[in-house]
């Protein structure tokens, strides 16, 4: 049963006219007669009475009639939601971020996309990079922020990525701190000092790829939390290496709750830096192949992009 045959036999029994619907229609009286005809011969019933003037609907046409106007009805809302779609008017947008870029910059850049799409609905997950990778494979997320260590950037041939910032890694001390005052500092410098960590997994890539050859850094505390390990920090505690996107999180007011610490930035010769950028499943065609969300991944990550990296970081202690 074609479509083109339902719309037919859906405006001669709109019209009461096999004329009228042809002129409707703009087609000639006789395509709609042979319409109508193969339409009663596929299903096997009469649907239409042919009067002196005009038609009517059998039994059977009414029966037909409510099925046909039903899938008419379902594919105009198909085609509908569709161009919504291609227009970034409606669907769904799942993302997902690690925990530094959930503080400032994914949250921006959903604020961005919601202003100029408002019509599709955004869901965002926050978690570390292995994780994100393996929900987008799942196909439980459309798009992922996520982070490499300098020393081990992202390369797997079942995503596409696109590139958003570096960001580079910061040394936390309290403001009492020997080097409190100075722009940069080295790392050597810091072999006194206690290390605050994230945990003994998660910690040792960051401390691997950004510490010096042999150096050995002294941990003794460990806080999973980035307000946790600056609390630390603020407290004389010791000192943490710290991705730019985290202190950004730090609050406004910590200076009055007496959790504040002074960052530097790192002073090797060769700064480290970890790559920040956007990832989707690859298609064929180099699309993600998205269900109800927008199609092309540039519309999520251009404002991803185009946020204000600059303002992500704190502006560096003289």
């Amino acid at each position: 049963m074609e479509i083109q045959s339902l719309q037919v036999f859906q405006a001669v029994a709109r019209h009461g006219s096999i004329t009228a619907a042809a002129h409707a229609l703009r087609y000639t009286q006789s395509a709609v007669s042979r319409q109508i005809a193969a339409l009663e011969a596929e299903t096997g019933a009469r649907l239409f009475d042919r009067l002196a003037r005009g038609v009517a609907l059998t039994e059977e046409g009414r029966c037909l009639l409510g099925h046909a106007e039903a899938v008419l009805d379902r594919l105009a809302a198909a085609r509908r939601d569709l161009a919504a779609l291609r227009g970034l008017s409606a669907g769904r947008l799942r993302v997902g971020a690690f925990p530094t870029a959930v503080a400032a910059l994914v949250p921006r850049a959903l604020s961005a996309f919601r202003d100029a799409h408002p019509g599709v609905s955004l869901s965002l997950v926050e978690g570390l990079t292995p994780q994100l990778l393996e929900r987008l494979a799942a196909g439980d997320a459309d798009v992922a922020v996520v982070s490499a260590p300098p020393d081990r950037p992202l390369n797997d041939d079942r995503f596409d990525l696109h590139h958003l910032l570096d960001e580079r890694l910061l040394v936390a001390v309290p403001r009492t701190h020997r080097l409190a005052r100075r722009r940069t500092v080295r790392i050597a410098e810091l072999a006194e000092d206690s290390f605050v960590v994230g945990s003994a997994t998660a910690e040792d890539t960051l401390l691997r790829a950004t510490l010096p050859s042999g150096f050995q850094p002294r941990i003794d505390l460990v806080a999973a939390e980035w307000t946790g390990k600056l609390g630390c920090v603020a407290a004389g505690l010791g000192v943490a290496l710290v991705p730019a996107l985290a202190i950004r999180a730090t609050p406004s007011d910590i200076t009055c709750c007496g959790c504040t610490a002074t960052t530097l930035r790192c002073g090797r010769s060769s700064r480290p830096r970890s790559p920040v950028a956007a990832v989707h499943r690859r298609s064929p065609r180099s699309l993600p192949t998205w269900r109800g969300s927008p199609p092309h991944c540039a519309n999520v990550s251009q404002p991803l992009g185009y946020a204000d990296v600059s303002q992500l970081s704190p502006a560096t202690p003289h």
